[in-house]
């Protein structure tokens, strides 16, 4: 089992993911400014590097995360992992295997690492309903599950939306129910390191 610490976010993979694509385009227009001021390649060296950096951030993070999600299932196999639940979220991946107490992770951020870990190691899990408001105005936007792992909060949503719905309706009740289910598997994992 790994003794590593957990850590969410690869600083240099955010940095490159967000400005990698700026400063192509930065060259390219300097390129095109001192070089090409008019005719085709002035077009090609505009367009190209603007409509690929718009591919790269609508497509890519889910390209590679998808592959981080693969080496994290690959991992698991070799390990004998048990997976009895696997919720996956648009920013982390968790896994859990409840017969020998560990658990399994990848996050967006960080594609370099996955980690595998007893569950153990959490010292808190809850549900977040997201609620706001009172009485008939209340309503939520985001249900997850949340735990903390090393000191850190991990928070994986169950159910996420760009408006915000009644707290009897069927999407924050099925995220909520989610979310206690995972919880639960949470602290039945938890709790077989500590029999």
């Amino acid at each position: 089992m790994e003794e590593k610490k957990l850590k969410k976010i690869n600083v240099v993979y955010l940095l490159l993911y967000i400005f990698a694509p700026m400063v192509i385009c930065a060259i390219c227009f300097w390129i095109k400014g001192m070089f090409f001021p008019k005719g085709n390649m002035a077009v090609i060296l505009t367009m190209v590097p603007c409509i690929l950096s718009i591919v790269w951030w609508i497509f890519a993070g889910k390209i590679v995360y998808t592959k981080t999600k693969n080496k994290l299932e690959k991992k698991l196999d070799e390990m004998g992992f048990e997976r009895n639940h696997t919720f996956n979220g648009s920013s982390c991946t968790v896994v859990v295997d409840a017969v020998h107490g560990n658990i399994g992770m990848a996050f967006f951020w960080n594609p370099s690492e996955v980690f595998v870990l007893p569950a153990s190691r959490i010292t808190k899990t809850w549900v977040d309903d997201g609620k706001t408001g009172a009485g008939i105005f209340a309503g939520s936007a985001r249900v997850s599950f949340l735990f903390t792992i090393d000191d850190i909060k991990v928070r994986v949503n169950t159910f996420t939306s760009n408006q915000r719905w009644r707290m009897d309706s069927d999407y924050i009740l099925t995220g909520i129910s989610k979310a206690d289910m995972m919880v639960d598997v949470l602290e039945e994992a938890r709790s077989i390191k500590e029999k």
